[in-house]
């Protein structure tokens, strides 16, 4: 049964990719990429109940493996997957009325869209570091098709920049991951599964610390770069801005936090072969560092799909540097903000896609009133906003909150660079959206109705976890938190 569902996960979306890539231009291909997401969606929650009644799983020699710290993000990412795919169908259809989508780009579009699924399925379920890499590698070249998809120059800059950038930043990673292997054999041997992450973890006291520290440094830069932490972010808002809406929801909301899955599994060997916190001191300095710049750099924008392209540096920021505190608390605010950020974050995309579809243009200075001819995108807009924000009662103020108190007892020095960081993120941001929702209107209505329901049951989500937290999820954050918390 355990091979069957986890099979059925990773499955179903490559056999998604394949279809689409012969009907992905057909007048229903909208309606078959929902029905595949669907399909993974139900695999997932079939996967979770399996984990929740047998414990951590084994699949196929070892090379898969689900723990409470992978699956509620297989949940996640699937159910994000399948809302974004209910949102693209009136948007992409808008965007072939407008000449922007050809039947050929329709084919790849949703191609792409399975088998980028697969491939963060594929990260967040293997236990191999080695197809970890390769699986972050294929989300990379599946993502950079897609936001090339328009063909124009400046998806194209979007794409290369992003392809080179993030080509680099896995050279680093595929470097750390064999000097992870070269330690490792030599404590396991060339048979014992030096590459399998449970192997790793329970000899990682015994792992050279000098190789293991320049291993993290390597697999952390790398990864990092997907992460989009400063300095390595340049390729995150052009991506997010050039690219279609769906890619900029599931990027924010899903390949974000399989990347910095990634680190943390590297985490967790470091800290055990160290027996000091360099592990989470850098990732408490480029976290700091990103939040800090982030937001900032916020104030500079007049795109709107830009601005939140920032917006989600920021929250990275925070949940890097969350986890580089350790500990139970901060950890297990990490793993709740990781979770309300997918959330309201692809909620805030889908709203702000139909937003610029009805304008016309994605200039925020150009885009008003939406309240008055769209009142239903006007408020998600505006509540997705608030909700990211920080303010009460959604999640991302009780994760906010418990990551701020904590720094304020472990780490008092970070206090105030996080506090004028999140008030000057929410003084901006505040201040472009308001007008954007309830200033004189310039918008117009839509030929296909816009798809709402994921916007608002994304905020939904977000403002019960605010208030509260289902026993099983408390339960795998908590079961989480004290794994990386070492």
């Amino acid at each position: 049964m355990n091979l069957d569902v986890l099979f059925l996960v990773l499955a179903i979306p490559i056999a998604g990719g394949v279809v689409l890539a012969l009907t992905g231009h057909w007048e229903s291909a909208p309606e078959i990429n929902v029905g595949f997401s669907l399909g993974t969606f139900i695999a997932a929650c079939g996967l979770t109940a399996r984990v929740i009644s047998d414990g951590p799983l084994f699949a196929w020699d070892e090379e898969f493996f689900i723990d409470p710290l992978n699956v509620f993000l297989v949940t996640l990412t699937a159910f994000v997957g399948l809302t974004t795919a209910v949102f693209s169908r009136p948007y992409m259809r808008v965007e072939r009325d407008h000449g922007k989508m050809t039947p050929n780009r329709l084919r790849l579009y949703h191609s792409m869209y399975q088998l980028f699924s697969f491939t963060m399925l594929l990260a967040l379920t293997t236990n191999n570091m080695g197809i970890l890499w390769v699986a972050m590698e294929a989300a990379t070249l599946t993502t950079v098709l897609l936001v090339s998809v328009y063909r124009t120059a400046a998806s194209l800059e979007a794409a290369w920049k992003y392809f080179i950038l993030c080509g680099v930043g896995i050279a680093q990673a595929l470097f750390g991951t064999v000097l992870l292997y070269m330690t490792a054999e030599r404590v396991l041997g060339a048979e014992g599964g030096a590459l399998l992450w449970t192997h790793l973890d329970a000899v990682k006291d015994r792992l050279d610390p000098n190789i293991m520290t320049l291993a993290f440094a390597f697999l952390f830069i790398g990864y990092g770069t997907k992460v989009g932490l400063v300095p390595l972010h340049n390729w995150l808002p052009d991506a997010h801005a050039e690219g279609p809406t769906p890619v900029s929801a599931v990027l924010s909301g899903l390949l974000l936090n399989v990347a910095l899955y990634a680190a943390l599994r590297c985490k967790v060997l470091t800290d055990g072969a160290l027996h000091t916190n360099l592990a989470g001191n850098l990732m408490m300095g480029f976290g700091l560092l990103s939040v800090v710049v982030s937001a900032f750099l916020l104030i500079r924008q007049k795109d709107v799909k830009r601005m939140f392209a920032y917006s989600s540096i920021e929250h990275m920021g925070l949940m890097t540097f969350a986890f580089g505190m350790g500990g139970p608390i901060a950890s297990f605010a990490g793993l709740l903000h990781m979770t309300v950020h997918s959330l309201v974050k692809s909620a805030i995309f889908f709203a702000v896609g139909h937003a610029a579809q009805k304008a016309g243009t994605q200039v925020m200075d150009e885009i008003r009133g939406l309240i008055k001819t769209s009142p239903t995108v006007g408020w998600g807009l505006m509540l997705g906003s608030l909700a990211i924000l920080g303010m009460p009662p959604f999640g991302v103020f009780a994760s906010e909150f418990l990551i701020v108190t904590t720094a304020m007892r472990e780490q008092p020095w970070a206090t105030p660079f996080l506090l004028v960081a999140l008030g000057v993120a929410f003084a901006t941001v505040f201040s472009r959206v308001q007008p954007m929702v309830f200033g004189d209107t310039t918008v117009k209505r839509l030929p296909h109705p816009p798809a709402l329901i994921p916007v608002f049951l994304h905020l939904g989500l977000g403002l019960m976890l605010g208030l509260y937290i289902p026993p099983y999820l408390d339960m795998w954050y908590r079961q989480a938190a004290r794994m990386l918390g070492n």
